[in-house]
């Protein structure tokens, strides 16, 4: 009996072997959640072994293979769920040939198929990742307004640099604001700045390898994807945090601070003056506003944002203890 009353409030977390989505399953399990989450590969360990070790994993973790474009694959992991939480969306931010295929289709199509999976499903809330790429690159915002969780990423400016990540986070996450409204499916959206902080994952993320290649001296600015860090605990806090407070609704910008890339390389070199930081121009974001409390919502939720220069040394840590530097 006690076992079905737990599967009552069962929640899936897709894309759950990621960076994020193995800190989120790791805190729901702590918190006493039965978690169904998905991975690409159920024969690769690299996907699985980190999950299964985690405490609670055994007894209340339950993994699903599925391709986000595969409807059924998604239903068999939402069926008997109360909540979803939707991380599974490619992140690649180098140069990209078949955009279509590599990131359109997977993040768009791929929400869709999840939103209508945990409609079909009766699931309370679904909580989707979408991101500060979903925020900028927005050139035609007002200069002295500080940018939030009303402003939109340029689509059309993307698809012109051909800087196709943010154009699949914006369109994705506009594609499910109108399924949420059209089928009446409690939706709220957490849009995380650039995640850093210990890894789970034995493979490394986007974001993280981002300040890798900063380590060794890589001096490429991000011009069109920084608007702040956070530490990947604090997302995946947030995640939880929105998904339990019912009155939560809407986006939810997450970052400690809207800040340049330039002032956080600046704080690396401060900290790590052993490594080749490169230096680069105080404004690396033209335009962008810095602002400390940006991420108002979360804060008003009770979320105390890790700073910048702990997200660093945990980050840190946490490469040199995975062997990626010495």
């Amino acid at each position: 009996m006690a076992e079905s009353s737990k599967e009552e409030g069962a929640v899936c977390v897709t894309g759950g072997s990621g960076f994020i989505g193995s800190w989120l399953v790791h805190l729901l399990l702590q918190r006493g959640y039965t978690v169904h989450a998905t991975v690409k590969d159920l024969k690769d360990e690299k996907e699985t072994k980190h999950l299964e070790a985690l405490e609670g994993a055994e007894s209340r973790l339950c993994l699903f293979q599925i391709d986000l474009l595969d409807y059924d694959s998604l239903m068999a992991a939402i069926n008997r769920t109360i909540g979803v939480f939707h991380l599974a969306s490619p992140c690649i931010v180098d140069k990209v040939e078949d955009p279509e295929r590599e990131l359109l289709d997977p993040a768009i199509k791929g929400t869709i198929n999840v939103l209508k999976a945990a409609k079909e499903c009766g699931v309370r809330r679904v909580v989707v990742t979408s991101s500060i790429s979903a925020i900028i690159p927005s050139r035609y915002w007002p200069a002295d307004v500080i940018k939030g969780e009303d402003c939109w990423t340029d689509v059309d400016y993307c698809k012109q640099k051909g800087i196709w990540y943010p154009a699949s986070k914006t369109l994705a996450e506009k594609a499910a604001w109108e399924f949420a409204k059209e089928n009446g499916l409690d939706v709220v959206v957490v849009n995380p700045g650039t995640v850093m902080g210990p890894i789970f994952p034995p493979t490394i993320n986007a974001s993280m390898l981002m300040l890798l290649r900063l380590l060794q001296g890589c001096t490429e600015i991000y011009e069109d994807y920084f608007m702040g860090s956070v530490h990947v605990k604090d997302v995946a806090l947030a995640h939880i945090l929105v998904y339990e407070n019912l009155s939560a609704s809407g986006r939810h910008l997450c970052v400690e601070a809207i800040s340049h890339y330039g002032d956080f390389a600046a704080k690396v070199a401060e900290l790590y003056p052993e490594y080749k930081v490169p230096r680069f121009p105080k404004d690396t974001q033209p335009g962008l506003l810095r602002a400390k409390n940006a991420s108002k919502k979360l804060i008003d939720m009770g979320l105390q944002f890790i700073s910048m220069e702990q997200i660093i040394r945990d980050s840190i840590e946490s490469l040199k203890s995975k062997g990626y530097i010495s």
